[in-house]
């Protein structure tokens, strides 16, 4: 089977490897595809598109934007047109944004009597910063022992060092992705924590506003819920997907391409994009 990884950041976003290094790690790995999809920026694709037509791996222009429902809802976004001016202003807002929300977490370490500073976490990790970053700077300043510890303990919401992000309403994410030619698709619906009811009001939302796809295979979904996944995209007749979320040296745990060992993407899960892709018919007002 042609393996693919169609959720996968970079250090344009939160991720700790470069688009070229995740080009890379994909031949190594055996995959046939991979989906760059860093935090609300394109930005990563135009490099990693670069290293797969000379690795002779298919790189798919995609992103993933944070948006809210009753929590934190993310939507992936497939075979966009990167030169969208609507895409790329939104991006650009998302894109300060997250900076304003780092400066903050930075001044509540600083009133904490921690030495650190947003110049040094640039140096340290790149001009993009996450959550993930905060979390491994705790961990190598020994306040964490880990990075699930430093997130459970300090950067996740209700947690000292957490500040809040706005975020885009889920209805005009969907319109963005579709408005630039994307396909877009719900990430990890089992990250929200939503009984069988609010996740089927949560998908028929997203679909009254154009959601096209819904990832089905994911880093440590066992077979049980891939198969309960799959089963509700087929009842509302959207295309299945999956993907890591490889991040890198931040998220450990999980690995391009098999997640935990058990992701198996197959390719005919970008063949059903591939199908509507430039073919995303105009909604209406």
């Amino acid at each position: 089977m042609k393996r693919i990884d169609l959720h996968v950041h970079t250090t344009a976003s939160d991720g700790t490897c470069s688009p070229t290094e995740v080009v890379k790690l994909a031949k190594e790995k055996g995959l046939a595809a991979i989906a760059i999809t860093d935090h609300d920026t394109i930005s990563g694709y135009e490099e990693a598109r670069q290293a797969g037509e000379e690795l002779g791996i298919e790189v798919v222009p995609g992103i993933e934007i944070s948006t809210r429902y009753l929590g934190p809802v993310h939507i992936l976004g497939y075979y966009l047109d990167t030169k969208s001016p609507a895409l790329n202003e939104v991006s650009s807002w998302l894109v300060k944004d997250r900076d304003r929300r780092n400066r903050k977490i930075v001044s509540l370490m600083q009133a904490d009597g921690l030495d650190v500073s947003y110049e040094q976490m640039q140096e340290r990790f790149g001009a993009v910063i996450g959550r993930p970053h905060f979390a491994e700077l705790l961990v190598e300043m020994g306040i964490a022992e880990s990075i699930n510890d430093a997130f459970a303990r300090f950067v996740e919401r209700g947690q000292k060092y957490y500040a809040a992000r706005n975020f885009l309403p889920i209805e005009r994410s969907i319109r963005l992705i579709r408005e630039a030619g994307g396909v877009p698709v719900m990430a990890h619906p089992f990250q929200y924590k939503l009984d069988d009811a609010q996740l089927r009001e949560l998908i028929k939302l997203c679909i009254k506003n154009g959601l096209m796809g819904m990832e089905c295979r994911y880093s440590g979904y066992d077979e049980e819920k891939v198969q309960y996944l799959l089963d509700l995209a087929k009842e509302y007749s959207l295309l299945p997907t999956g993907g890591s979320d490889f991040h890198g040296s931040v998220k450990p745990h999980i690995q391009l391409g098999d997640g935990m060992g058990n992701l198996q993407v197959p390719y005919r899960f970008l063949t059903g994009i591939k199908a509507l892709a430039g073919m995303v018919p105009e909604l209406e007002e």
